[in-house]
């Protein structure tokens, strides 16, 4: 595996050394954005983890958005990305670099927000709500999304974080979560409709 542990956060999980903000020093910051993911990843398995830890703060903010989005809890979005991190930097040396790798990560990131998710509700009988009290920065309306997108089943609020947090496409999504095409659009559409099903109630009330 590439990169040590050090303990961090609330949880008091572990998080990958490659977090560390120390400089860059074989991989500069010029190769970092004149070369793509794949030659940092060619150098991380090669042991460079300077490599490892620019490829992570290249991919940490997109992988964190995806796993708040979905559980709208910062904790568990910490927890979920630097697990998803964990293993994928395991299995980096098996990585297809032909492919890209935000979409396999976030891949990860979505299947471990989801298990954990199911698991929860099989623990509590429910799923806990988004953290909102700890969320100062929400004004009204992005605190209303996000309980609308909460108040979504989790398949279709993973395409809908993936589609318009992300901004992946309905084919990036469906390689992504190896969905067929239809299925992706499916959801998306009845997610869309149940959201604007959610603002109408609210405008509705407030009328």
């Amino acid at each position: 595996m590439v990169g040590r542990r050090v303990e961090y956060g609330r949880s008091g999980r572990s998080r990958p050394e490659w977090d560390a903000t120390a400089p860059v020093r074989r991989i500069t910051l010029q190769m970092v954005d004149n070369h793509g993911d794949a030659v940092l990843i060619r150098a991380a398995c090669g042991g460079d983890h300077d490599a490892a830890a620019a490829l992570f703060r290249r991919h940490w903010q997109p992988a964190w958005r995806v796993a708040y989005g979905i559980t709208g809890r910062r904790a568990m979005a910490d927890d979920i990305a630097a697990d998803a991190f964990e293993r994928a930097f395991s299995a980096l040396n098996r990585f297809d670099r032909r492919r890209p790798f935000a979409p396999w990560l976030h891949r990860i990131v979505v299947n471990r927000a989801l298990d954990l998710l199911r698991a929860e509700r099989r623990l509590v009988g429910g799923e806990l709500g988004p953290e909102r009290a700890t969320e100062p920065e929400l004004d009204g309306g992005d605190a209303e999304l996000l309980d609308a997108v909460q108040a979504l089943p989790l398949q279709r609020r993973a395409v809908i974080i993936l589609r318009y947090g992300v901004g992946m496409t309905p084919t990036e999504i469906a390689r992504t979560l190896d969905l067929p095409i239809g299925t992706v659009n499916s959801r998306l559409a009845r997610a869309l409709e149940q959201l604007r099903g959610e603002y109408e109630g609210c405008d509705a009330e407030r009328a």
